[in-house]
Protein backbone atom coordinates (compact mmCIF):
# COMPACT_ATOMS: atom_id res chain seq x y z
CA UNK A 1 0.00 0.00 0.00
CA UNK A 2 1.30 3.17 -0.93
CA UNK A 3 1.37 6.23 1.46
CA UNK A 4 -0.44 8.61 1.73
CA UNK A 5 1.90 11.35 1.73
CA UNK A 6 4.20 11.32 -1.35
CA UNK A 7 7.92 11.55 -0.84
CA UNK A 8 10.28 13.66 -3.32
CA UNK A 9 14.14 13.34 -3.01
CA UNK A 10 16.55 15.30 -4.90
CA UNK A 11 19.21 14.04 -6.19
CA UNK A 12 22.74 14.91 -8.48
CA UNK A 13 23.97 11.69 -9.80
CA UNK A 14 22.47 8.45 -10.82
CA UNK A 15 23.98 6.37 -7.79
CA UNK A 16 22.31 8.99 -5.69
CA UNK A 17 18.95 8.95 -7.35
CA UNK A 18 19.47 4.35 -7.10
CA UNK A 19 19.75 4.81 -3.53
CA UNK A 20 16.70 7.08 -3.06
CA UNK A 21 14.87 4.79 -5.01
CA UNK A 22 16.16 2.22 -2.99
CA UNK A 23 15.42 3.94 0.00
CA UNK A 24 11.62 4.23 -0.61
CA UNK A 25 11.16 8.00 -2.29
CA UNK A 26 8.36 7.85 -4.45
CA UNK A 27 9.78 10.78 -6.52
CA UNK A 28 12.52 12.49 -7.83
CA UNK A 29 13.59 15.86 -8.48
CA UNK A 30 17.21 15.53 -10.76
CA UNK A 31 19.51 18.41 -10.42
CA UNK A 32 22.79 19.67 -10.66
CA UNK A 33 25.08 22.06 -8.58
CA UNK A 34 22.81 21.21 -5.40
CA UNK A 35 24.98 22.96 -3.09
CA UNK A 36 24.02 26.08 -5.17
CA UNK A 37 20.40 25.65 -5.10
CA UNK A 38 20.06 23.85 -8.32
CA UNK A 39 21.10 24.02 -12.12
CA UNK A 40 19.40 22.43 -14.99
CA UNK A 41 21.05 18.55 -15.04
CA UNK A 42 23.19 17.55 -18.56
CA UNK A 43 21.36 15.61 -20.53
CA UNK A 44 23.26 12.41 -20.34
CA UNK A 45 22.33 12.26 -16.48
CA UNK A 46 18.64 12.45 -17.84
CA UNK A 47 19.19 9.89 -20.04
CA UNK A 48 21.20 7.82 -17.76
CA UNK A 49 18.66 8.50 -14.71
CA UNK A 50 15.48 7.42 -17.25
CA UNK A 51 17.30 4.22 -18.51
CA UNK A 52 17.57 2.73 -14.86
CA UNK A 53 15.30 4.28 -12.34
CA UNK A 54 11.27 3.26 -12.41
CA UNK A 55 10.36 6.48 -10.43
CA UNK A 56 8.93 9.81 -11.81
CA UNK A 57 11.92 12.11 -12.60
CA UNK A 58 11.19 15.86 -12.51
CA UNK A 59 14.17 17.90 -13.92
CA UNK A 60 15.11 21.04 -12.56
CA UNK A 61 15.32 23.89 -15.52
CA UNK A 62 18.03 26.90 -14.17
CA UNK A 63 20.45 27.86 -16.34
CA UNK A 64 22.48 29.32 -13.68
CA UNK A 65 23.12 29.83 -9.81
CA UNK A 66 21.69 33.32 -8.67
CA UNK A 67 19.15 34.99 -8.97
CA UNK A 68 16.19 34.47 -10.47
CA UNK A 69 15.62 36.73 -12.73
CA UNK A 70 16.43 35.59 -16.10
CA UNK A 71 17.81 37.38 -19.87
CA UNK A 72 16.57 37.03 -22.77
CA UNK A 73 18.42 34.16 -23.66
CA UNK A 74 18.31 32.51 -20.32
CA UNK A 75 14.65 32.18 -21.00
CA UNK A 76 15.39 30.89 -24.25
CA UNK A 77 17.65 28.18 -22.97
CA UNK A 78 15.33 27.15 -20.34
CA UNK A 79 12.63 26.80 -23.45
CA UNK A 80 15.27 24.53 -24.85
CA UNK A 81 15.80 22.38 -21.61
CA UNK A 82 12.30 21.79 -21.12
CA UNK A 83 12.36 20.24 -24.84
CA UNK A 84 15.17 18.16 -23.96
CA UNK A 85 13.45 16.43 -21.12
CA UNK A 86 10.13 15.88 -22.69
CA UNK A 87 12.66 14.50 -25.59
CA UNK A 88 14.36 11.70 -22.58
CA UNK A 89 10.54 11.03 -21.27
CA UNK A 90 11.10 13.34 -18.03
CA UNK A 91 7.49 12.83 -15.96
CA UNK A 92 7.92 17.04 -14.82
CA UNK A 93 9.93 20.00 -14.80
CA UNK A 94 11.03 22.44 -11.53
CA UNK A 95 11.52 25.73 -12.02
CA UNK A 96 10.60 29.25 -10.88
CA UNK A 97 10.99 32.89 -12.86
CA UNK A 98 10.89 36.17 -10.85
CA UNK A 99 10.82 39.91 -11.84
CA UNK A 100 13.06 42.79 -11.19
CA UNK A 101 10.66 44.02 -8.49
CA UNK A 102 10.53 40.38 -6.75
CA UNK A 103 7.50 39.24 -7.49
CA UNK A 104 6.44 35.96 -9.37
CA UNK A 105 7.05 36.65 -13.27
CA UNK A 106 3.46 34.94 -14.26
CA UNK A 107 3.82 35.80 -18.15
CA UNK A 108 6.88 33.90 -18.70
CA UNK A 109 6.08 31.26 -16.53
CA UNK A 110 2.68 30.99 -18.00
CA UNK A 111 4.56 30.44 -21.47
CA UNK A 112 7.22 27.63 -19.89
CA UNK A 113 4.09 25.82 -18.14
CA UNK A 114 2.74 25.63 -21.71
CA UNK A 115 5.53 24.70 -23.42
CA UNK A 116 6.04 21.68 -20.87
CA UNK A 117 2.72 20.16 -21.69
CA UNK A 118 1.81 17.44 -20.87
CA UNK A 119 4.31 17.29 -17.97
CA UNK A 120 3.66 18.68 -14.74
CA UNK A 121 5.53 21.82 -13.39
CA UNK A 122 6.88 22.28 -10.35
CA UNK A 123 7.52 26.45 -9.46
CA UNK A 124 10.58 25.77 -6.86
CA UNK A 125 12.10 28.22 -4.05
CA UNK A 126 12.07 31.29 -6.01
CA UNK A 127 8.86 32.13 -4.41
CA UNK A 128 10.96 32.35 -1.22
CA UNK A 129 13.09 34.78 -2.29
CA UNK A 130 9.44 36.91 -3.62
CA UNK A 131 8.94 40.25 -1.41
CA UNK A 132 5.13 38.72 -1.21
CA UNK A 133 4.55 35.23 0.27
CA UNK A 134 0.96 35.47 -0.06
CA UNK A 135 0.64 37.39 -3.80
CA UNK A 136 3.19 35.19 -4.72
CA UNK A 137 0.80 32.22 -3.89
CA UNK A 138 -2.08 34.12 -5.89
CA UNK A 139 0.36 34.01 -8.52
CA UNK A 140 1.92 30.75 -8.66
CA UNK A 141 -1.39 29.52 -9.21
CA UNK A 142 -2.52 31.75 -12.32
CA UNK A 143 0.85 30.36 -13.66
CA UNK A 144 -0.79 26.98 -14.00
CA UNK A 145 1.72 25.24 -11.97
CA UNK A 146 0.78 21.92 -10.38
CA UNK A 147 2.35 22.02 -7.65
CA UNK A 148 4.64 24.92 -5.11
CA UNK A 149 7.78 23.50 -3.22
CA UNK A 150 8.58 26.34 -0.18
CA UNK A 151 10.07 26.41 2.90
CA UNK A 152 7.85 29.09 3.89
CA UNK A 153 10.13 32.12 3.22
CA UNK A 154 12.66 31.11 5.77
CA UNK A 155 16.09 29.16 5.13
CA UNK A 156 14.08 25.39 6.18
CA UNK A 157 10.46 24.76 6.21
CA UNK A 158 11.02 23.60 9.77
CA UNK A 159 11.59 27.15 10.86
CA UNK A 160 8.11 28.22 9.07
CA UNK A 161 5.47 25.36 9.67
CA UNK A 162 3.06 28.03 10.92
CA UNK A 163 3.25 29.60 7.49
CA UNK A 164 3.51 26.44 5.84
CA UNK A 165 0.36 25.51 7.26
CA UNK A 166 -1.02 29.03 6.01
CA UNK A 167 -0.06 28.09 2.69
CA UNK A 168 -1.78 24.69 2.80
CA UNK A 169 -5.01 26.44 4.29
CA UNK A 170 -5.13 29.43 1.50
CA UNK A 171 -4.24 27.24 -1.82
CA UNK A 172 -7.41 25.00 -0.97
CA UNK A 173 -6.59 22.24 -3.33
CA UNK A 174 -5.49 24.70 -6.16
CA UNK A 175 -1.96 24.01 -6.19
CA UNK A 176 -0.03 21.46 -3.96
CA UNK A 177 2.08 22.96 -1.86
CA UNK A 178 5.38 20.73 -1.15
CA UNK A 179 7.50 21.87 1.89
CA UNK A 180 11.02 21.07 1.50
CA UNK A 181 14.59 22.21 2.69
CA UNK A 182 15.93 20.83 6.07
CA UNK A 183 13.27 17.31 6.40
CA UNK A 184 14.59 14.73 7.77
CA UNK A 185 13.68 11.45 9.74
CA UNK A 186 13.80 13.72 12.89
CA UNK A 187 11.36 16.30 12.07
CA UNK A 188 8.76 15.12 9.74
CA UNK A 189 6.39 14.02 11.89
CA UNK A 190 6.30 17.42 12.69
CA UNK A 191 6.02 18.85 10.03
CA UNK A 192 3.27 16.60 8.77
CA UNK A 193 0.77 17.13 11.98
CA UNK A 194 1.52 21.35 11.40
CA UNK A 195 1.26 21.87 7.92
CA UNK A 196 -1.40 19.09 6.75
CA UNK A 197 0.75 18.95 3.31
CA UNK A 198 0.26 15.87 1.20
CA UNK A 199 3.85 16.14 -0.32
CA UNK A 200 7.30 16.22 1.10
CA UNK A 201 10.43 17.35 -0.61
CA UNK A 202 14.05 16.64 0.90
CA UNK A 203 17.75 16.49 -0.19
CA UNK A 204 18.99 15.65 3.13
CA UNK A 205 22.13 17.71 3.27
CA UNK A 206 21.16 19.02 6.93
CA UNK A 207 22.01 15.15 7.69
CA UNK A 208 24.52 14.23 5.35
CA UNK A 209 26.75 17.15 4.98
CA UNK A 210 27.45 15.89 0.58
CA UNK A 211 25.39 13.27 0.23
CA UNK A 212 26.50 12.49 -3.37
CA UNK A 213 29.84 11.37 -1.76
CA UNK A 214 28.21 9.46 1.29
CA UNK A 215 25.66 7.00 -1.20
CA UNK A 216 25.34 4.57 1.83
CA UNK A 217 24.39 6.95 4.60
CA UNK A 218 22.31 9.01 1.78
CA UNK A 219 20.37 5.57 0.86
CA UNK A 220 19.98 4.71 4.77
CA UNK A 221 18.54 8.19 5.71
CA UNK A 222 15.97 8.15 2.68
CA UNK A 223 15.01 4.96 4.24
CA UNK A 224 14.42 6.59 7.54
CA UNK A 225 12.98 9.34 5.93
CA UNK A 226 10.09 7.07 4.27
CA UNK A 227 9.51 5.05 7.44
CA UNK A 228 8.69 8.40 9.67
CA UNK A 229 6.70 10.20 6.76
CA UNK A 230 4.58 6.67 6.44
CA UNK A 231 4.51 6.42 10.08
CA UNK A 232 3.33 10.52 10.34
CA UNK A 233 1.19 10.29 7.58
CA UNK A 234 -2.05 11.28 7.47
CA UNK A 235 -5.42 10.19 5.33
CA UNK A 236 -5.10 13.08 2.53
CA UNK A 237 -6.09 13.19 -0.91
CA UNK A 238 -4.38 14.74 -2.93
CA UNK A 239 -6.00 16.67 -5.87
Amino acid sequence: MSPACTLEISVESLDAALAAERGGAQRLELCSDACQGGATPNPELLRAARARVRLPIFTMIRPRAGNFVYSADEFEAMRRDIATAKQLHMDGIVLGLLNAGAQVDVERTQQLVAHAKPLPVTFHRAFDASSDLAKSLEDVIETGATRLLTSGGKNTAPEALDRLASLVRTASGRIIIMPGSGLHAGNIREAIQQTAAPEYHAGLSSVIPRPAENISAFEAEVRKLSAALRAGALPFQVP
